[in-house]
């Protein structure tokens, strides 16, 4: 049975960052990851002691909030964690949630009651 908790301050990087990379192969550097998880609401799924899934949202709690990212590790992807993720996200957060979605998964957010929104910027 999935284990799921919101605002999961005990996400560590030395955890993390293994699980990133099953998703987004790089380079991370452990210190940085570690503070930027501290500086998100982090909403974790975990089946037994194997972390599944993660949504983490920056915000300042009452104008503006961000979903940094959804990631679901490969073998746990399809089974309705990343669906879940985002539902716990709406009903946990004060802000409006922004976010850029990854081409090809739009449909996912659309099934999930997200709508298109702003053009995204981005500035290096």
């Amino acid at each position: 049975m999935m284990n799921y908790i919101v605002n999961d301050q005990s996400l560590d990087a030395v955890v993390f960052i293994p699980f990133a990379n099953k998703i987004w192969p790089g380079d991370y550097d452990l210190d940085k990851t570690q503070a930027a998880l501290s500086k998100t609401q982090n909403i974790t799924a975990y089946d037994g002691k194997t972390l599944a899934g993660v949504l983490r949202i920056l915000t300042d709690g009452y104008f503006f909030g961000t979903i940094t990212e959804l990631l679901v590790h490969p073998e746990y992807q399809k089974q309705g964690i990343g669906s879940r993720l985002l539902q716990l996200a709406k009903d946990n957060t004060p802000t409006m949630l922004y976010f850029g979605a990854q081409p090809g998964l739009e449909t996912f957010y659309e099934k999930n009651g997200c709508q298109k929104s702003l053009q995204s910027y981005m500035i290096e």
